[in-house]
């Protein structure tokens, strides 16, 4: 691939990045939810050619998604981990730097914390006390390991003029193949049935409090504001994230201003890993208790990638961005459990979603041409 070819890659992710930043709040609000409305209709009629009862089928959706303490609580629980990982690719994204490696980031920091948990659960005491040590220790762990995941794609880009585009993808395969090496080989639990590592120690958890569901805790909702709150603080009220975005952008202004932007792309891909590690960790706290093969786990850092996108790159709007596909996440598997249509429409959906939010100035032409909106530009 030629370096003009890459160059424009980058480009047209930049002119993207930019006409979802122009828009208003209320345009933002708008266009997300005229994209769910129009993939959802479509879906519907997708659904209805294809011979299924397509109102049987929004139903199912809703009761997927909202329908009982167990469905919200599911939606809840995998909200969790999109807003989280959206966050992650918010906070490089908005600095022009494109991680389309939180994928990788977060099989690193997941993998790595229950590896640290584990060995040392050898030497901690049983019991809430050694339960929270451990967590606590393999939590940063994992935030460490995807933090320097993370920052290798900024060191290329920084001293080596590398596309971070294409390290980051490749590196989410690196990250793939050798965890799953790593889990079925040296790591994997001999006892176990399936290819996975060890369970964590039985004092390792994090309390459900609400709905009763094993794999949802207030912790991890609590943990994920907060990532939310301290992410937009940091981008918004603070000299580091201005130059941040000022590096991302304008790295002329930035030097001039006595920033040094090599090292803050890579403080910024780090920054980025880091999140991503410590959803990762969280994953295996809460969710998870233990690490399969990374291509079994879903793929949270690619999704994450449209969360993100649908809230412009804002860590606050990530929250609704990350509930709508919890949501969708959540009716996909009561449909493939309940229902005889086929799953993939969800998937379909999601694509839809995703792809009228990456054309903006399509809702901004129809609302103009409606007198819904103001002059088109």
């Amino acid at each position: 691939m030629s370096g003009s070819e890459t160059g424009s890659d980058g480009g047209a992710l930049g002119a993207l990045a930019a006409r979802l930043l122009d828009a208003s709040v209320l345009e933002r609000i708008g266009i997300g939810i005229a994209s769910t409305a129009l993939a959802l209709l479509i879906g519907l009629v997708i659904a209805a050619a294809a011979g299924y009862d397509s109102i049987r089928f929004a139903n199912q959706l809703l009761v997927g998604a909202f329908g009982s303490e167990r469905a919200i609580a599911r939606t809840l629980r995998s909200t969790t981990i999109f807003v989280m990982t959206g966050v992650a690719v918010a906070v490089a994204f908005r600095a022009g730097v494109f991680n389309i490696g939180v994928q990788g980031q977060f099989v690193v920091g997941g993998f790595s914390t229950v590896v640290s948990i584990v060995w040392l659960g050898a030497f901690v005491p049983s019991g809430a006390v050694g339960g929270i040590v451990l967590m606590l220790f393999g939590t940063a762990v994992g935030v460490v390991a995807g933090g320097l995941y993370g920052a290798l794609p900024g060191v290329m880009k920084a001293y080596g003029d590398a596309n971070e585009i294409i390290t980051t993808i490749m590196l989410n395969f690196i990250a793939t193949g050798f965890v799953g090496w790593l889990v079925a080989g040296p790591f994997g639990a001999p006892e176990a049935t399936a290819t996975r590592t060890r369970r964590l120690p039985e004092s390792v958890g994090l309390p459900q409090v609400v709905f009763g569901d094993p794999n949802l805790s207030i912790v991890g909702i609590l943990l994920m504001l907060g990532v939310v709150a301290l992410i937009a603080v940091i981008m918004t009220r603070t000299r580091f994230g201005y130059d941040m975005v000022t590096s991302g952008y304008q790295d002329t202004a930035a030097t001039y201003s006595g920033v040094d932007a090599k090292r803050m792309v890579i403080s910024t891909m780090a920054l980025s890993g880091m999140v991503a590690g410590l959803t990762g960790a969280l994953f295996v706290i809460m969710i998870q208790g233990y690490y399969t093969d990374p291509s079994g786990i879903g793929n949270y850092g690619f999704d994450a990638i449209a969360v993100s996108l649908l809230a412009a790159n804002n860590p606050v709007g990530v929250l609704p961005a990350g509930l709508l596909f919890g949501g969708l996440e959540s009716a996909g598997s009561h449909v493939q459990i309940n229902s005889d249509i086929p799953v993939q429409l969800i998937d379909g959906i999601v694509g839809l979603v995703v792809l009228f939010v990456a054309a903006p100035e399509l809702f901004r032409m129809i609302a103009a041409r409606t007198g819904l909106g103001g002059d088109a530009e």
